[in-house]
């Protein structure tokens, strides 16, 4: 069970390709990891990103595919709607399942991109994907539709060009899942900590490796925010090993 994370680096370890690996390892898949962009920042503070050209991107997910049959992966910040169009092009390459987490701010409130990426990830990937997470600010970007409560997360989700959870952090814990336009809903009960750095890159690689250990879709979506929820409660993720 080979999967890959297509994302940035996070210094501190928090989110971006390291906190993938450390969530793939914890459910107990094997994690190959695609840098899309250098970062400076920590879970506080956001300084600075240097992204890396197209062309390389497309040559680490080529010399990983030439060794590895990966299915699945999840994508995270993709920085430039140039890497996001190169990206789209190598899932029908390689007929990939890809869970698209679409990063656009830091969650320490650094803009990771290079300008606002909602036009080219509808047109380029999310039709080619088999979930997207956004949270309520990305779920609006993506459709355009501001989300005031839950029942604006449902519509919303019936805008948005896949399968998709609108996560619930900043929704009084709604996540919002909608699969082959059925609707299902999760409530969490909020957790007061600062612990929350990493948490969108989390919950989608969690949903990857739950995905490659042949759970399906809603199972697997359902798994991982019970994952990233006991990462939350316990603090740190890197320690949490997944009750699989």
């Amino acid at each position: 069970m080979i999967v890959m994370s297509i994302a940035g680096i996070d210094p501190s370890g928090g989110a971006g390709v390291y906190a993938d690996l450390k969530t793939f390892q914890a459910i107990g898949v094997y994690g190959t990891g695609i840098v899309t962009a250098l970062t400076a920042q920590n879970p506080y503070k956001f300084f600075s990103t240097l992204p890396i050209s197209p062309e390389f991107i497309e040559e680490e997910i080529d010399s990983v595919m030439e060794s590895y049959e990966v299915e699945i992966i999840k994508t995270g910040m993709l920085y430039s709607p140039e890497i996001i169009k190169m990206v789209s092009k190598k899932i029908k390459e390689y007929n990939l399942k890809a869970v698209v987490d679409p990063v656009m701010v830091a969650t320490s409130g650094g803009d990771l991109t290079k300008e606002d990426l909602a036009d080219a990830l509808n047109k380029y990937l999310l039709p080619n994907s088999i979930l997207t997470t956004p949270n309520i600010s990305e779920a609006e970007k993506l459709t355009g539709f501001e989300i005031k409560d839950g029942n604006d997360a449902i519509e919303a989700s019936k805008k948005i060009l896949c399968d998709n959870i609108i996560t619930g952090g900043h929704l009084d814990g709604i996540n919002t899942i909608n699969i082959d336009g059925e609707i299902t809903i999760k409530k969490q009960e909020l957790i007061e900590t600062d612990n929350l750095h990493g948490t969108g890159c989390n919950l989608s690689s969690a949903i990857v490796a739950y995905l490659a250990r042949n759970n399906d879709l809603k199972t697997s979506i359902i798994k991982s925010l019970d994952y990233v929820y006991e990462g939350i409660k316990n603090g740190s993720y890197g320690t949490l090993i997944a009750k699989i």
